[in-house]
């Protein structure tokens, strides 16, 4: 009874240990925070694994050990989920081609040349090789995108980018298992027939898993449920729980070795639910789940740049110098050949959908690393490839992904700038900044006429107030035209983007009036294709004009 009581205490003991060095995390990654935000000198995530390196000098001040399982099962999930929920299939459709083909076949490319590059160059065996090879493949784009929606950078180089990662992340990881398998099988055992196999099978069925529970959740619960407490409850569920029931699908079915792809799984839970989900709930249920998953990836983001830094340590770096340098050069020549080589392909195939130049470059240095080579690097124990070999591959992982984020993030914004990207120049900014002021006091004055209406205020009060108010937005709204007549394109972009509102709330209330029931499904499906219709109209009149990031800014 002392025994077991003992050990209740030992468990409980490192439990607070774990959550202790989880509370310190969290308020270390907000005193990051708010030193980048008033310095602003390089990307909030490579600040984070520099805090996290610098930790690392200290190994007594933090213990919180992190291990695969924690990263792909707990972490990565609601990163995916959230990051799926943005984007709108209309506009992945138009580009998916592109997107499988360097998400599949740029994947499956990068995986044979870093893996023959180490294989030949460092006397790896190919097993370990093309292991180190799947894992790396894996790309991170956070950082990227937190520049290109502060830069104004277009929406279509956006969804190219975080198109990519989110089904390369999936593929990568069953490359990585099928390498796994051929090291723990032998290298003959597994022949690029049976391996293709394999791959289709994780890979499909982890998708079709996604689809069926979030066309669910989506039909069902989000549709009927008119409740942003339970509904959010929901959105939770399905983030992680398409992760658990895909990689553990064998196990309900009788099978325990089939699995399928739990990220795969995640990524179409949330395209279903961004799709579909989304517009079956009322406004208030959206603002609850933008904002739910809004902070929910940002909490998880600081979590798991902060563990990259913890991760790496620095002496062990330095005594892998030579290996890390080759995967670093394998790394980038191989990134270099999938992207030119493959949007060369599609521009030849399908010069409408053209890739321009700079959107390649982007491409190419916006191959960053992160969470899932970190995961995948730190599930080498030297069980299959032996402690040694199985330790320079997670050091060499480190490397990479230390590199992509200290050198390729921060060297990030200023590429985007010189390739003429940045679709933000200060004339537009100012007339956000004008627009923002006219908004807000007119915002003040409706709701001092409400505070009237409702009896609060005095009418001499009122008065007072309201005559301030009307002088504040005579001034605002000549500030305003003034710089129109400046800049007289600003006064198309607003016409475009205001027709674009008004088609976007036409649309929200054919929705609304079809789930009171006011018209029938048949009259809500025409009406619907005929708000999009014209909305796609105005979307590609923006994207040629150069709003949706299509022509440089200097253009604008």
């Amino acid at each position: 009874m002392n025994e077991l009581h003992f050990l209740r205490l030992a468990e409980e003991g490192g439990l607070l240990q774990q959550e202790l060095g989880l509370v310190v995390l969290l308020f270390i990654a907000a005193l990051v925070a708010i030193v980048v935000r008033q310095f602003q000198r390089i990307p909030y995530t490579t600040a984070l694994v520099l805090v996290g390196l610098v930790l690392t000098l200290f190994p007594n001040f933090l213990q919180f050990d992190v291990g695969s399982d924690f990263i792909l099962a707990i972490l990565v999930p609601p990163l995916l989920f959230e990051a799926t929920l943005q984007i709108p299939w209309k506009k992945l459709k138009s580009d998916l081609g592109l997107i499988l083909l360097l998400a599949v076949g740029g994947t499956f490319l990068g995986t044979l040349m870093v893996g023959g590059v180490v294989m030949q160059t460092l006397r790896i065996p190919v097993a370990a090789a093309l292991a180190f090879g799947a894992l790396i493949s894996a790309t991170d784009p956070v950082s990227v995108i937190s520049f290109f929606r502060s830069l104004g950078v277009g929406k279509r180089l956006s969804l190219l980018v975080e198109g990519e990662s989110l089904f390369n992340d999936g593929v990568a990881i069953v490359l990585f298992n099928l390498a796994l398998l051929m090291g723990t099988l032998g290298t003959g055992s597994l022949g690029p027939g049976l391996a293709i196999q394999e791959f289709i099978v994780v890979s499909a069925g982890g998708l079709v898993v996604g689809l069926v529970l979030g066309y669910v959740v989506s039909a069902l619960i989000l549709k009927n449920v008119d409740d942003h407490l339970i509904e959010t409850t929901t959105t939770v569920a399905l983030a992680f729980g398409s992760y658990v029931i895909a990689e553990s699908f064998g196990k309900f079915i009788g099978i325990s070795e089939l699995h399928f792809s739990g990220i795969l799984a995640v990524v179409a839970a949330g395209l279903m639910v961004g799709n579909i989900g989304m517009q079956n709930t009322s406004p208030n249920t959206r603002l609850t789940l933008e904002s739910f998953w809004e902070f929910s990836a940002y909490l998880v983001n600081s979590v798991v740049f902060l563990v990259i830094g913890l991760e790496i340590e620095l002496p062990q770096l330095l005594g892998f110098l030579l290996p890390i340098l080759v995967a670093v050069l394998a790394v980038l020549a191989s990134r270099a050949i999938v992207i030119y080589l493959m949007s060369a392909l599609v521009n030849w195939r399908a010069p409408r959908r053209s890739v321009p130049i700079p959107y390649q470059h982007i491409m190419f240095w916006g191959g960053l690393r992160g969470a899932i080579s970190l995961a995948l690097a730190l599930s080498l124990d030297g069980s299959i490839f032996g402690t040694d070999l199985a330790l320079e591959l997670r050091v060499m992982t480190f490397g990479v992904v230390l590199f992509t984020l200290l050198v390729q993030g921060t060297t990030m914004e200023r590429l985007i700038t010189r390739l003429g990207l940045a679709n933000k120049p200060a004339q537009r900014l100012e007339l956000q900044r004008r627009q923002a002021r006219l908004y807000a006091k007119r915002a003040g004055q409706n709701e001092l006429d409400r505070l009237r209406a409702d009896g609060i205020l005095y009418r001499d009060i009122w008065e007072a107030m309201h005559e301030v108010y009307d002088e504040s937005i005579d001034r605002a709204q000549t500030a305003l035209q003034e710089h129109l007549m400046t800049f007289p394109e600003l006064e198309q972009e607003l016409f475009l983007q205001a027709r674009a509102d008004v088609l976007k709330a036409e649309r929200s209330a054919i929705g609304d009036a079809w789930r009171r029931g006011l018209i029938s499904q048949e009259i809500y499906e025409e009406l619907i294709e005929e708000v999009n219709n014209r909305l796609a109209a105005v979307e590609m009149i923006q994207e040629n004009r150069g709003l949706d990031g299509s022509k440089h800014a200097s253009g604008a």
